[in-house]
């Protein structure tokens, strides 16, 4: 029973409550078992020095009474009168201790203390009056019709009590202490046994935190169940960091072999779109309308796939991180080229421009070019005509701004970070929705923007339209001052 009780209250420790680190519910089932113990031990040690001390308490009262009662005898056996021992104060010396001599009917022939409590009627053995222990012997007697005589000697207990009630003291204060005691022990073993884990933990987040398997796991020096822990921890993330290293490296080599090969697709598309172009010329002189239209429809097939690979290539030249050359080049000029390039394919649109002066940036011109042609392309395809579509570049905290917005429908809800995915066209991915474009202008913005140290976003317009900004790092060192331009 006593098993099951133990077992019952530990089971209770540690499971409530459930916020308790593990150190604490340690440290209070050490203190808990360890107070149940000293409780009991008290209990009994305790009990059995009371039993002990109050029985020693009673057998010297009635030896005292007995010892008293044979010096009685003996001065009458000498020939004194036996009902009078003149020496009975002097043999009571103890403090809070009274003796008298007493016949059965309750007579009192002499008394150590007239003062003394009653102590009743003589009985044989210990009998407790009060806070006195009183015990009883008679004196024997030969003389006829003289009463039989009895010494009554009681003691006060009082001491007795207090001393117990110090040992009880003692035991509780010594119960207390045992069981803090316990508790600052079991905490300080629980945490020592906990350092380890601790170390583990805190390992283990620093590896969420960076994202890095390559770490490795402390491993304690000790060979225990944490050790083995440890060890395994290790060998997990050895292999998760050889895994994504063998997927690194088949990412790596995926985007090497895409960039080749869109690379090589240029060359065979580039002679396709040539000899298409002379056998349209030379059918529109000879005036094969029917193999003429046939050529047209390939030709325009093969422009958008020369463009698709154009945009895969350069994608997948960054996902590589080939960084092509770079050079300083004035962003403003830049821009002003690609809105003279979209201005004849921009019918029904506005088209304007506004600029500070150079914005010098180290990049690659064809690629600057790229963005912002594909940034003025999305505003015009995506706008109904009539809408007014404003490009702008400028500096602002040391960075080249250029920006390009419009007072049309602007962007679906939620889509402001969407925009820049790859395959995206209108409110979705590119086979949920028609049109001509290849959902990749927007992917390469971003793109572009990232390679050259920048990074793009999209937004809603003061006009309530569409707006996109990008900010690449500007070499101001070199920029010189002008005055706002306009173009319209």
């Amino acid at each position: 029973m006593a098993r099951a009780s133990a077992k019952r209250i530990v089971e209770r420790i540690l499971a409530t409550p459930e916020g308790w680190p593990v150190r604490w519910r340690v440290a209070a089932v050490s203190a808990v078992l360890t107070l149940v113990i000293l409780v009991g031990f008290a209990a009994v040690v305790g009990r059995l020095t009371t039993n002990s001390l109050e029985g020693d308490f009673r057998d010297d009262v009635e030896a005292t009474a007995n010892r008293l009662g044979l010096e009685l005898e003996l001065a009458r056996v000498s020939g004194e009168d036996p009902s009078v021992h003149p020496g009975l104060t002097g043999e009571v010396m103890v403090e809070g201790a009274h003796a008298r001599v007493i016949t059965a009917s309750g007579d009192v022939y002499e008394e150590s203390d007239p003062d003394a409590p009653e102590f009743g009627p003589p009985e044989p053995g210990v009998k407790t009056v009060g806070s006195y222990e009183v015990a009883s012997t008679s004196i024997p007697t030969n003389q006829l019709g003289f009463p039989e005589v009895f010494v009554q000697y009681g003691r006060d207990s009082d001491d007795l009590q207090r001393t117990m009630d110090k040992l009880w003291l003692f035991l509780g204060a010594g119960v207390l202490i045992g069981t803090v005691l316990a508790y600052l022990a079991g905490h300080a073993v629980a945490a020592r046994a906990m350092r380890p884990i601790s170390s583990l933990t805190a390992a283990a987040r620093e590896i969420g935190s960076t994202r890095d398997p390559s770490r490795r796991i402390p491993t304690p020096s000790t060979d225990d169940e944490v050790a083995e822990l440890a060890r395994t921890l290790d060998e997990m993330l050895r292999a998760l960091d050889q895994s994504r290293s063998e997927t690194q490296q088949a990412m790596e080599r995926q985007r090497e072999f895409v960039a080749d090969a869109s690379h090589e697709l240029r060359t065979p598309l580039t002679s396709i779109l040539a000899n298409l172009e002379l056998l349209q010329a030379s059918l529109g002189e000879i005036g094969a309308s029917e193999d003429s239209a046939a050529v047209s429809s390939a030709l325009r097939s093969s422009q958008r796939m020369s463009r698709l690979v154009s945009d895969l290539l350069l994608l997948a030249r960054a996902d590589a991180g080939r960084e092509s050359a770079r050079r300083e080049c004035d962003l403003a000029e830049i821009a002003a080229g690609a809105l003279a390039e979209v201005r004849p394919v921009a019918a029904g649109h506005g088209l304007s421009m506004s600029s500070d002066g150079p914005a010098t940036v180290e990049g690659n011109p064809d690629e600057l070019h790229r963005m912002v042609l594909n940034l003025l392309d999305n505003a015009v395809s995506h706008t109904p005509r009539g809408t007014e579509v404003r490009l702008s570049v400028g500096l602002e905290d040391g960075s080249a701004v250029l920006e390009v917005s419009d007072d049309g429908p602007g962007l679906p809800g939620g889509m402001e970070d969407e925009v820049f995915g790859r395959f995206v066209r209108g409110p979705g991915p590119a086979d949920a929705a028609g049109g001509n474009g290849t959902g990749l202008g927007l992917a390469i913005v971003e793109a572009v923007a990232t390679s050259h140290g920048g990074d793009a976003e999209a937004g809603s317009s003061s006009r309530g339209g569409a707006r996109f900004t990008v900010r690449l790092p500007a070499r101001l060192g070199r920029d010189r001052q002008g005055m706002p331009a306009t173009a319209a």
